[in-house]
């Protein structure tokens, strides 16, 4: 295999880089910035098309801003089938011999999907130990992307990109609302319900985009990846989850309605978890709670739900953006005697979400009475900035 693939996947080798069709998300530039120079791998994940591969490009025109030479800066997509036949270790050493560069110069590795390549985590423990390097990589399954030998234990630091938050929305579409005209928040924020926060979506709002992307999952990371043959059987599973977003699921009434074993219902609804598709939230209470109550189901992006259940819910979408905002605070939602409060955090933090709407009796009862250090109800838009007080 000729050189001239690695000098199209790095363009900054031989002219200026200016990336300027992409659009930046400085919460997570900044996020891999403060671990550019800690010697740990940065695995970014995420849903297909989030923008993983987007930040990784611009986070290598930082690097040259910052004076890296171009020369030790390499990326590759490794999904790319000229590829096949060589190993990550090969990969890095082609670069090395390239650039004439010994072992102990520094270089930076972008490694996009890494996941295409066998035995990945020890190729990258052997390069990690052995080279001087820091490395990025990028995942868009968890469950290939778990190290069940773990050969990268302490090695390894994992930011996870989600989609477009609200904020991020106004940005790629370049709306900027003055703080007198602050009551525009809310009709550009059901707009942004309606459509969700995949990068190209938002700046096309083309629904063949959205639907190949579902395609894409399915048939790559789940269909393909775990032999199943009944494709449509899959997809009729999805739906049936989308309807469901924001509640508690059960995997016995899907299979009963799919006619499948709950075993494979189970084992279905963790593919679609891995693929970051959907997130799984699980009960409040003690161990044997957690386990047996049936878990809520949140979408990883709202345009992908709509797709399938068209906008009609706007209290259910709120209460899905509103999990993306305190995912990473790990939050359950609690379940007493019938009556449901949408979320509990790790600090203890309870949250009821209603969207322009107010609390019945018991659920007011309950919110009041539950033992908490801090308590907060989300009623619009302007309300989520309660969350980072």
């Amino acid at each position: 295999m000729k050189n001239d693939i690695y000098y199209q996947y790095n363009p900054w080798w031989e002219e200026n880089y200016n990336p300027n069709k992409y659009i930046a998300r400085p919460s997570i530039l900044d996020r891999m910035t403060k671990v550019a120079n800690d010697n740990v791998i940065t695995i970014l994940t995420g849903l297909r098309r989030v923008g993983k591969t987007t930040l990784m490009k611009l986070f290598i025109k930082k690097l040259i801003e910052d004076g890296i030479k171009p020369k030790y800066i390499f990326y590759i997509s490794l999904d790319d089938f000229l590829l096949n036949n060589k190993s990550i270790i090969e990969v890095i050493s082609d670069f090395r011999k390239i650039q004439k560069l010994h072992l102990d110069e520094k270089v930076y590795l972008f490694l996009d999907e890494i996941t295409y390549k066998e035995a990945f985590h020890q190729q990258l423990k052997n390069i990690f130990d052995n080279q001087k390097v820091k490395i990025f990589v990028s995942a868009s399954s968890s469950s290939i992307l778990k190290d069940k030998k773990a050969f990268l234990t302490g090695r390894e630091i994992i930011i996870e990109v989600l989609p477009l938050d609200f904020n991020e929305y106004l940005e790629f579409k370049k709306i900027k609302i003055a703080k007198k005209e602050t009551y525009l928040k809310e009709s550009y924020f059901e707009e942004y319900l309606k459509t969700g926060g995949m990068p190209e979506y938002v700046l096309t709002e083309d629904r063949e985009y959205l639907k190949n992307l579902i395609d894409d999952i399915i048939y790559k990371d789940i269909v393909a990846f775990h032999g199943i043959k009944n494709h449509q059987l899959i997809k009729e599973y999805f739906s049936l989850l989308m309807e469901r977003a924001g509640k508690q699921v059960s995997i016995n009434k899907i299979a009963n309605i799919l006619n499948i074993a709950p075993d494979t219902s189970k084992r279905y609804l963790q593919m679609f978890e891995d693929t970051f598709l959907i997130n799984l939230v699980s009960r409040y209470g003690k161990t044997n709670e957690k386990l047996l109550s049936p878990k809520k189901v949140y979408v990883a992006d709202l345009g992908i739900k709509n797709l399938f259940t068209g906008f009609r819910d706007k209290g259910s979408s709120f209460e899905n953006y509103i999990y993306t905002k305190i995912k990473n605070q790990d939050p359950h939602y609690i379940y007493e005697d019938g009556i449901e409060i949408d979320f509990i955090t790790s600090d203890k933090t309870l949250i009821e979400v209603k969207y322009n709407s107010d609390f019945n009796t018991k659920q007011k009862a309950l919110f009041e009475s539950f033992n908490a250090k801090n308590k907060i109800i989300i009623k619009n838009i302007h309300d989520v900035e309660l969350l980072s007080k």
